[in-house]
């Protein structure tokens, strides 16, 4: 159940259709959940961050 060609360890551990790179991968599309998660935690820290100095 390894794969000879992994000489890695974990790489070895791993199921033959994982290492073989025969699988397409596929873009990660991006959303505007991103967007906001990043305004989100840049506002947070904005607010600890000004609340500390005043």
């Amino acid at each position: 159940m390894t794969s000879d060609g992994a000489r890695h360890p974990f790489r070895r551990g791993l199921p033959q259709h994982v290492t073989s790179g025969t699988e397409e991968l596929r873009p990660i599309a991006s959303s505007d959940n991103d967007w906001r998660l990043f305004l989100l935690s840049f506002t947070a820290f904005f607010i600890v961050a000004y609340s500390f100095i005043a």
